[in-house]
């Protein structure tokens, strides 16, 4: 089990990054990044917290690896692009931005943004457009499949839409409580959902799992 979007009290989660890391061990997870909330006000609080509990908690975890990282949240997509940078100066390995989910008001144009700004991951991107999932493919951005209730609703189209722009796909839990922490099994099923054939949700889960073996070094066109 690969899980590139977590939440723990460092923004609106319910658990310590060390619960959480012990929940998810316990689960089956192989790979698990800490993606708390960020905007400008807290960004640089919460990816150094968040780098000293991956650093200070990965010599107990042989079988799992631990990534810090952020979710740029509900900023102005005029922010986006200095806010990534600025993450990835603080230490954050992957950058997440909360993408147009249709369950919350994500102001319209942050897709987009996030993906000109070269994010790491597009997260719950709604209903992002065909030329959104071309320039992602194009940027090396990864559109996430959703695990979480409402943000999911719109799997079966980011699914769709990623396959056709030949856009990667990666799975995130969008955990912030202990029954949102998913068992493999589970999240292949939501995969499966979203119509994606056995092969496709391999392919997603490889993608995830070379964010931590590569130290999530960038694959953005340059």
């Amino acid at each position: 089990m690969i899980d590139l979007h977590s939440h723990t009290l460092f923004s609106d989660g319910d658990l310590l990054p060390a619960e959480l890391a012990r929940r998810a061990e316990a689960a089956g997870y192989r790979a698990l990044a800490f993606t708390d909330h960020v905007d400008s006000s807290t960004i640089e609080t919460v990816v150094k917290g968040l780098a000293i509990a991956a650093r200070e908690l990965q010599p107990y975890y042989d079988e799992m690896l631990l990534l810090p990282g952020v979710e740029i949240t509900h900023c102005p997509p005029e922010q986006i692009a200095g806010l990534v940078k600025e993450a990835r100066t603080l230490g954050a390995r992957i950058v997440l931005v909360h993408g147009e989910t249709i369950v919350e008001p994500v102001k319209p144009g942050t897709n987009r943004a996030a993906i000109a700004a070269g994010a790491d991951v597009l997260a719950h991107p709604g209903l992002i457009t065909a030329e959104e999932a071309e320039l992602a493919a194009a940027r090396g951005v990864c559109l996430e499949i959703s695990a979480r209730s409402g943000h999911s609703l719109t799997n079966g189209h980011v699914a769709a839409t990623a396959r056709k722009a030949g856009a990667n796909l990666t799975f995130g839990t969008d955990t912030h409580s202990p029954e949102n922490i998913c068992t493999l099994e589970r999240a292949k099923a939501v995969a499966r959902g979203a119509g994606l054939s056995d092969r496709e949700v391999e392919a997603m889960f490889d993608v995830g799992y070379e964010f931590f073996t590569a130290g999530a070094k960038r694959r953005r066109v340059q």
